[in-house]
């Protein structure tokens, strides 16, 4: 089940996911009413078997409406609608999606000047090693697990332990957001650009490089976040052109 969908900001339609389908149909619904607030949503087999897909793609779909904020999972009893519009503020696990920006903002940035500037010969040939094998990984879950662990050796690069720790301690909201964001905002490609951008300037030692590298990378986090949680929103500048510094 791959269909079209023209919700990009313009230019030609573009391609979505059997997810993506179920996500969309099923988030107007509710935002038109036809799933009411407190209502309970179809089991995942009655939804799999309506939209002729399997039950892993409905419990992704369903996962995305619930980051969104629109329904809410209760143990034993299933899905029900919580509010007939997104939440401004996904929450990935534990964490909102505000709240791991600004920390990621005041830690990610200085982590990678640090990183350029400390970076051992190791952190070098790991680093370079892990955008490799993420430009190539051809599995969503493979390259979100390589994502996480690229975050968390940048700020190993840094040489400051207490960075690491944070980025450890956000690893599994990370992973969801960068599930989230690849299934509803097509950001694989583009983040693999940033990353490598990233990369080159921590291997040249240059910390100004690094710094709007992993700047720039947060901005099309956050404009991409935005563009989702309101369809229509033109996609982050750059979206799928290549990074030039």
């Amino acid at each position: 089940m791959v269909l079209s969908d023209s919700r990009t900001g313009g230019g030609a339609p573009r391609r979505i996911s059997a997810m993506e389908a179920v996500l969309t149909h099923l988030r107007d619904a509710i935002e038109r009413g036809e799933l009411a607030v407190g209502e309970k949503l179809p089991t995942e087999a009655e939804l799999g078997k309506g939209f002729g897909v399997s039950r892993s793609v409905v419990r992704e779909a369903l996962r995305a409406l619930q980051a969104l904020g629109l329904t809410v999972s209760r143990a034993g009893k299933g899905t029900y609608v919580a509010a007939n519009g997104p939440d401004q503020n996904p929450v990935f696990g534990a964490y909102s999606s505000r709240d791991l920006l600004e920390v990621r903002r005041h830690v990610e940035i200085p982590v990678a000047g640090y990183a350029a500037l400390r970076r051992t010969r190791d952190d070098v040939d790991l680093l370079t090693h892990l955008i490799g094998k993420m430009e190539q990984e051809s599995d969503p879950a493979a390259w979100v697990t390589l994502d996480t662990l690229f975050h968390t050796r940048v700020a190993q690069a840094s040489g400051n332990p207490v960075f690491r720790k944070i980025i450890e301690e956000i690893r599994d909201a990370l992973a969801r957001q960068s599930t989230f964001l690849n299934q509803l905002g097509d950001r694989r490609r583009q983040s693999d650009l940033e990353h490598r951008a990233l990369v080159d300037a921590i291997v040249r030692g240059s910390e100004g490089a690094a710094v709007q590298a992993m700047a720039a990378h947060l901005e099309h986090v956050e404009s991409t976040l935005h563009a989702i949680v309101r369809p229509g929103a033109a996609l982050p500048p750059n979206e799928g052109e290549e990074i030039h510094e």
